[in-house]
């Protein structure tokens, strides 16, 4: 059975066609960039093909789509002889509220729902549901499958999910940490756990997905019982360009001196904040780490940031779940960051922690457990792929 995944953001389509009956082989992936500018970008990676890169315009996201299915099915480009070769198309969603405890078959209902549902998230859930309608045009009847980022954290508790604002707007206004990147942790915790040859449904797991985006989770027992994110996803962590845990007085402090409105106060703590903010160099680690080595004050001070959020969450986790068993790295930085990993669980002794800098040093981008044999926590870096947790949550619902 091949599978589609498909993650549609608001001027974007990234995509992958994934063969389950073949050791969930990846047979193309690729990007549609820039949808519904003057001028868009579709680049197209299929196996044992050349890259193929093209600039046009992209009006929309059906648009984008069919150039997506065209090339799959292209002579020299594609994998495949005929669209039909398709079985199902998996979606990432945003948001699923508390109506979407697990991935659901699309329906009408489905449909309904998480158009009710972009309240919650209107920058990611509209390309979401423009994404399903689109495949519904293209390929009447494909089955479709919507995968929500925020169902794997529907098991924490209230004392988790609940915030200290009267009930009622929890009541009538759905107000409640609901937490993401569920798909990753989702992914990465029972693979660590295997790593260490145990069931992760035994274990207390804080799984950090560590990117521009940015989030921990305390998984226990195979449950999310809380995390970092919150209603929206600039709860949290300090990242590339969102603020993470900020005293709300600030920004109403900010907001009142200099006459900001709503979208100059969502721009402050998504876009101009985090890591780029503080540095006022860049959000990638990469050139953080460059200017940090020429003695940059505020690109160290972005740096230590970063590592001492990380490292207060896990602290907190570990007391909430009354201990921990594992500590794992994933996400572009999670994988890849070894001065971050480094120091983040630097002065974690206390907790059980031994970690190995040699091991650390070998292994970016690598499944590897990076803490000394005899440590009583294992620390350990786990590759992500939440496309094909997207495509494996299809396959088990259509099949």
């Amino acid at each position: 059975m091949k599978i589609l995944v498909l993650n549609c953001g608001s001027s974007s389509i990234k995509y992958q066609l994934i063969d389950m009956a073949n050791n969930d082989n990846v047979l193309a992936k690729g990007l549609v960039e820039r949808i519904g500018l003057e001028m868009g970008e579709f680049t197209h990676n299929a196996q044992n093909k050349e890259k193929h890169k093209v600039q046009l315009p992209i009006p929309n996201h059906t648009k984008g789509i069919d150039l997506v299915l065209n090339a799959l099915t292209d002579a020299k480009l594609g994998v495949i002889a005929d669209i039909k070769e398709i079985s199902a198309c998996g979606h990432r969603v945003a948001h699923g509220g508390e109506t979407f405890k697990q991935s659901a078959l699309v329906t009408e209902n489905v449909k309904a729902n998480i158009k009710e549902l972009c309240e919650l998230a209107p920058l990611h859930n509209p390309a979401n549901l423009e994404g399903i309608l689109a495949m519904e045009k293209l390929l009447p009847g494909i089955k479709q499958v919507a995968v929500f980022d925020t169902s794997f954290h529907q098991t924490m508790p209230e004392e988790a999910f609940l915030y200290a604002i009267p009930y009622e707007y929890y009541e009538q206004k759905r107000i409640r940490r609901y937490g993401f990147h569920g798909t990753s942790h989702k992914y990465v915790a029972p693979k660590a756990a295997k790593m260490i040859g145990q069931d992760w449904a035994n274990l207390k797991i804080i799984s950090c997905h560590l990117g521009n985006g940015a989030s921990i989770a305390a998984i226990k027992n195979g449950k999310s019982v809380d995390t970092s994110m919150g209603f929206t996803p600039v709860e949290g962590l300090v990242m590339g360009t969102r603020c993470g845990d900020l005293d709300l007085g600030v920004l109403l402090y900010i907001a009142e001196k200099e006459k900001m409105d709503y979208k100059a106060m969502n721009d402050l703590i998504n876009k101009k904040s985090g890591l780029a903010g503080i540095s006022g160099v860049s959000a990638d680690m990469r050139d953080l780490e460059a200017e940090q080595a020429k003695g940059n004050k505020r690109a160290i001070y972005a740096l230590e940031m970063f590592a001492y959020r990380v490292k207060k969450y896990i602290g907190a986790y570990a007391a909430a779940m009354g201990g921990v068993d594992i500590i794992l790295f994933t996400g572009g930085i999670g994988e890849n960051g070894l001065m971050q990993r480094e120091a983040i669980c630097e002065g974690l002794e206390f907790l059980g922690v031994e970690f190995d800098k040699e091991l650390n040093n070998q292994n970016r981008g690598k499944d590897a457990i990076i803490s000394k044999p005899t440590s009583k926590v294992k620390v350990v870096s786990v590759t992500t792929n939440e496309e094909l947790v997207i495509a494996t949550d299809t396959y088990e619902i259509v099949k």
